[in-house]
């Protein structure tokens, strides 16, 4: 017989253990002494090899003769936070065929793995059960659902889930925020945060909540909202949080705000890695390259060191400010000093670097040059300077390369539309068009945002949806009218007719604001070549300032000049 003393002592020894042999021998004395057959064993053991080697816990489980819910849910969890989370779903079903009813903990752990495995079709089956065993009570298990439905689109659900809830709690409203804003939704992301303030549900928001509506605001240049919630993080004892500092460094900079940006890295105690890359990052992404130096010169002084993502963001700062040999001299260091290997989104800064200037030829023997395979992205980048450059022999050869990838999209053939019409080759710009027409590849829709007073308005190509819309195009009628006066000349592009999303926030940043007033728009595709000029123009004929973040870089016009100085 085994005194109490010795069988508390081997319970302890289990959980504290970590060596392998010790854990070998356990599972040996175990299965001579048969406690494998005593939950109070078994399972702090099945907890503790499952860490080790997961298929070994999987054998100790089949020594089990009379697995209960527990020992399942070991396994399921375990299942969960490996690399093979469908499993999960696979232990979690024999559960079932065995008769043995899931408890809370099963579901929560299950559905976990339907979400790491995206399967949408077993997530379905855990809510029909959940509901059908009555735990739609179990806040956390709701919300683990909440997750499911958010990481697989379907928002509208997830919603569903929270509603239902019979008492909420922060972290349910901090899934729904990150639900709201990882399926595109982030002005209602903007509105829970406001919600949550409001103090009517008994939640207020906590870092997390912050950390997610900063993401929230950077996604939608909503600069306003930005501020009230670095007051908000400030009031409520968060701004020495490294995680929210970094993210306020973000924000400022992915609204073009480098000095309020600059003014929160700079108190930041302890910078890490990620606090100097997003202060150069935004430096870069604002067209200014040599602030991005300093920054990372600075960096190395102070003893960090610079990872993948940093290099990455100083390069992207040398291409955008056109700083050649800086950036030659920055992508062959990189290895032979700081010993990192430079990646594909690397050499795409420096296919951009070389382009901007012309070395579009050179640009492409880098490309082929590369040790890792060049993908879609580097190829479109080598494609828009050729089409800058009006180069039309190697752009015609890189949408070879895109038609080889099967990654080829509206906007590339836009771009050679654009290259064939600047050379006067109208042959091909018709062959091009029925090309686009018999493939039905179609121009994807354009959205772009403005925040005025906090409030975020979304326009899209040709909007009639927003409240004061026949006064917007009224408005940007009149300010077309001023601009040709001024010289402005529309480009004639493959949606001439039409009026593009980021016209339309201009416009009605100009009709709703004070003569002067800076006007900030977010779009979520690459900005065209016509609207570049509108703004430019914009910018000196009414004396704005705009500021537009496209899905590749800032865009800072003033007085009829960019930033970017015309090449993007």
């Amino acid at each position: 017989m085994h005194s109490q003393t010795h069988l508390e002592s081997l319970i302890s020894f289990i959980k504290s253990t970590t060596q392998t042999t010790q854990l070998l021998q356990i599972h040996a004395y175990l299965l001579r002494t048969s406690l494998i057959q005593d939950t109070t064993f078994s399972v702090p053991f099945l907890r503790r090899i499952s860490l080790q080697n997961l298929n070994y816990s999987l054998h100790t489980f089949s020594q089990i003769s009379r697995p209960n819910a527990i020992h399942y849910n070991t396994m399921i969890r375990a299942y969960a936070m490996s690399n093979h989370p469908e499993r999960g779903f696979y232990v979690y079903r024999d559960m079932m065929r065995q008769g043995i009813r899931p408890n809370p903990h099963s579901s929560s752990f299950v559905t976990k793995s339907c979400i790491r495995a995206s399967l949408l079709f077993g997530g379905l089956q855990i809510h029909a059960r959940i509901m059908r065993d009555g735990h739609h009570s179990d806040t956390l298990l709701l919300t683990a659902l909440m997750e499911f439905y958010s990481g697989r689109g379907k928002c509208d659900d997830a919603c569903k889930v929270f509603d239902e809830m019979p008492q909420l709690d922060t972290v349910a409203w901090n899934v729904l925020v990150s639900c709201y804003t990882r399926n595109g939704r982030t002005r209602d992301a903007l509105g829970v945060f406001d919600t949550m303030r409001s103090g009517e549900h008994g939640c207020d928001p906590d870092d997390v909540t912050c950390l997610l509506v900063l993401q929230a605001c950077s996604n939608m240049c909503a600069f306003e909202f930005g501020e009230r919630v670095h007051q908000y993080i400030k009031d409520h004892g968060y701004i020495h949080a490294l995680n929210l500092c970094n993210s306020l460094v973000a924000m400022y900079s992915k609204c073009g705000q480098m000095d309020k940006a600059y003014e929160v890295f700079q108190e930041i105690r302890n910078k890490d890695v990620v606090s100097w890359t997003a202060m150069i990052s935004g430096f870069a992404n604002n067209g200014h390259g040599r602030e991005a130096i300093n920054v990372f010169r600075e960096m190395v002084r102070m003893g960090v060191s610079p990872d993948e993502q940093t290099f990455t963001a100083l390069l992207s700062g040398c291409s955008h400010s056109g700083l050649l040999d800086e950036g030659r001299l920055i992508f062959n260091c990189m290895q032979r000093e700081f010993h990192v290997v430079p990646n594909i989104h690397h050499y795409g800064c420096v296919v951009d670097l070389m382009g901007r200037v012309g070395l579009v030829e050179d640009a492409y023997e880098l490309i082929m040059s590369m040790k890792c395979k060049p993908d879609a992205t580097i190829w479109r980048t080598l494609l828009g300077a050729c089409k800058v450059h009006g180069n039309l022999t190697l752009g015609e050869q890189v949408i070879e390369h895109l038609i080889e990838l099967k990654a080829q999209e509206a906007g590339d053939y836009i771009l050679l539309l654009n290259i064939y019409s600047s050379a006067g080759n109208w042959e091909r710009v018709i062959e091009t068009r029925k090309l686009m027409k018999e493939k039905g590849i179609q121009t994807t829709p354009s959205a772009s945002t403005i925040e005025l007073k906090g409030e975020i308005h979304e326009f899209k190509v040709d909007d009639t949806s927003h409240s004061r819309v026949n006064e917007v195009y009224e408005m940007l009628d009149e300010i077309e009218k001023q601009l040709k006066i001024g010289g402005y000349h529309a480009e004639i592009t493959d949606n001439r007719l039409s009026y593009h999303s980021e016209k339309l926030a201009m416009a009605f940043g100009v009709l709703a604001t004070p003569p002067g007033t800076k006007l900030r728009v977010a779009k979520d595709l690459r900005i065209c070549t016509d609207c570049h000029n509108f703004a430019k123009k914009l910018s000196g004929v009414y004396n704005r300032e705009v500021i537009i973040r496209d899905r590749i870089r800032f865009h800072h016009f003033r007085e009829g000049r960019c930033s970017c100085n015309d090449f993007w």
